[in-house]
Parts: structure tokens; C-alpha cells; sequence
């Protein structure tokens, strides 16, 4: 099959597009996806620069992945050959309490498509039956590639992690990232004013779109100081902080008293400065978040179907450009997501 691989860490340029992989074959309780779309996220940036971990070389990255089943494992009833379907990105064991109890990211043995498992930069993924679900009928395979993670990512902060009420106030971070565009939306649909930031006034008149009540350029303005005249000097309830340790301090100093910070990822470095007479003077919860439970991409999967969240796309380029893909995500030229199409 086709696939882009890479051998060995290091830069874009590590990423090849060979014709030769080996087809995986789908096992008791798996389906295989004939793969259409598959979107790229920062995960796929770090895991190929070399996170701590050991993965199996060749290596295929890939979270998000959208197509048609073409074979059925056995014990398999529910679903298909032929169905269309969007896969849930991460899966636990299935079988230790945190799994029983639904909370699948906290499996000690969770782990995402593309991560330490071969990913959706291919012609063919295998994945639990239990992580494919209908792709929502109105959405384009590359539409409902690009929804997966940074959705689920962004409902689990906002509902699992934050539990934010109607009427609060958000700070979102980097608008114009996927997660950026998935916290505004499912920020305002949960009835919130949204405060977002962005590096381009292009970007911030999008955001604007989607439905963010003020925008900050982080560029020519300190967005703490900016969130903190908006609000009247009060701050704000909820801050989605994803870019980590160039942001952290002023994300922060944006909280009101009583104020949630919850973060999910450090794309600018991971030594975020705490001043702890902030952290107890103004009684602010941080959180830490890390994906999310199969039922939360249900409930998301519903308000897609309803069109009261909507993917956005910047791109779609061909699989043999992943390398080209990875360099605009690394520059930070997209608004919403990069999607591969990956077959026909």
C-alpha cells in the first residue's frame, strides 16, 4: 500500500511517500479502514521530531483518519463492509477500571493512531470496531477527517475538565489552530462570551466568523492586559491554554479570581513559569487535559450532525506532500486544519 513513513527523527525532510508498505490485516474485534482523509495535527510535528517514546520504525503518523471499512475482524456485527466512518483517535485496553469507568484516556495503556501505533498516513488503517463511528452524511471524508482530535480535545477541556456554565468567559489561545477553532465554537455554543487571540488580523476576523466576541492580536498587543480591560478588569473565567511556555505567565495573569486554566499541549516549550502567590491569592484551578472519552466524541459527533459545529479546513493537499504539510503547520500558516487525501 501507500503510505509516508519515516525512519529515523528529524525534520520534515525525514518523511517519505513509498508504494511498498505492508497491508495490515484487521484482527478479532478490529476493522480495517480503506482510508480517504486524513488530517494533520501538532502531535504528528513533536512524534516525528521524537518524543520520549519507543515506536516501531518505519513509522507512520496519523490521528485523525476518515474512509470506508473494507474488512471486518472477527466478533464484529455492528459494523460493515462499506460503511462510512470517522475513527475516535486514541484507545485504551478496554478492560482496566479507568476504561470501565469510561475514562479511556487515563488507561495506562492509551495510546493514539500515529503515536506509538501506526497512524493514517496510508491507504490502510486497522482500529477497534469500538472506535469507528458513522461519518456524519453532510461532511466530506477530508471535512470529517479534520474534526476528530482537536474537537474532542477541546469539548473534554471545556465540558470534562472546565465544566463551563452559560454566561462565563474564555480565553482562547491561537484561535486559528484546531483546537483553537473547535474551544470557540463549542465555547460559544455552550453559551459563553469568547475572547480569542491570533497573530494575523486575517485570522482574527475568522475567528470572529465562528463566532468569538473579541479578538486579540498577540503580536501588537499583551493579549493579559488586553483580556483584562475587556472584562473591566475582572479576567476571565476559563482560559484554553495549548501553546504553553511563551504564553503561560500572561495566560495566568488573564484569569479572575476563582478562574480555571485548563491546557492540553505546549507547542512554544514545556517550562511554563508559576507564580504561586497567583495560584493561591486568586484561588485559580489549573488542569491538566489529555484527550477525551469515547462518549464525549459521541456527543460531539451529534452537534456536527446537528451543523452546530463545523470543521474548518485551511488545506487539503495530496499524501505524497506530508513533508509540505508539516512545514506549514510548524510556520504557523493555517487557520483550522491541514487534511491529507489519501485515496479515492
Amino acid at each position: 500500500m501507500k503510505a509516508v513513513v519515516f525512519e529515523q527523527h528529524g525534520g520534515p525532510e525525514v518523511l517519505q511517500h513509498r508504494a511498498d508498505v505492508p497491508e495490515p490485516t484487521a484482527g478479532p474485534g478490529q476493522v480495517r479502514v480503506r482510508v480517504r482523509a486524513a488530517s494533520v495535527n501538532y502531535l504528528d510535528v513533536w512524534t516525528r521530531k521524537g518524543l520520549p517514546y519507543k515506536i516501531e520504525m518505519p513509522h507512520i503518523l496519523g490521528n485523525d483518519a476518515a474512509g470506508t471499512i473494507d474488512q471486518v475482524g472477527e466478533g464484529v456485527t455492528h459494523l460493515a463492509i462499506g460503511d462510512e466512518v470517522v475513527l475516535a483517535p486514541g484507545a485504551g485496553c478496554n478492560h482496566c477500571r479507568a476504561c470501565m469507568d469510561g475514562d479511556d484516556m487515563l488507561c495506562l495503556s492509551y495510546d493514539l493512531f500515529g503515536l506509538r501505533k501506526q497512524g493514517a498516513y496510508a491507504e490502510l488503517l486497522v482500529a477497534p470496531a469500538r472506535n469507528a463511528f458513522a461519518k456524519p452524511a453532510h461532511l466530506s471524508f477530508e471535512e470529517a477527517a479534520s474534526m476528530g482530535l482537536v474537537f474532542l480535545t477541546a469539548w473534554h477541556m471545556l465540558v470534562g475538565r472546565a465544566a463551563l456554565k452559560a454566561g462565563e468567559t474564555v480565553l482562547v489561545l491561537a484561535a486559528g489552530s484546531g483546537v483553537g477553532i473547535a474551544a470557540v465554537q463549542i465555547a460559544k455554543m455552550l453559551g459563553a462570551t469568547v475572547i480569542a487571540t491570533a497573530s494575523t488580523d486575517a485570522k482574527l476576523a475568522r475567528a470572529r466568523e465562528l463566532g468569538a466576541d473579541e479578538a486579540i492580536n498577540y503580536v501588537t498587543a499583551d493579549f493579559a492586559a488586553e483580556t483584562r480591560r475587556i472584562t473591566g478588569k475582572r479576567g476571565v473565567d476559563v482560559v484554553i491554554e495549548h501553546t504553553g511556555q511563551a504564553t503561560w505567565e500572561k495566560s495566568i495573569a488573564a484569569l479572575a479570581r476563582g478562574g480555571r486554566l485548563v491546557t492540553c499541549g505546549a507547542t512554544s516549550g514545556f517550562d511554563g513559569k508559576t507564580d504561586l502567590r497567583a495560584l493561591f491569592g486568586k484561588s485559580i484551578v489549573l488542569y491538566g487535559s489529555y484527550m477525551g472519552r469515547l462518549a464525549e466524541f459521541d456527543e460531539v459527533l451529534k452537534h456536527i450532525r446537528a451543523r452546530r459545529l463545523e470543521p474548518v479546513i485551511d488545506r487539503v493537499l495530496p499524501l505524497e506532500q506530508a513533508r509540505a504539510a508539516h512545514e506549514a503547520m510548524e510556520n504557523r500558516e493555517q487557520f483550522g486544519k491541514i487534511v491529507l487525501a489519501v485515496g479515492g
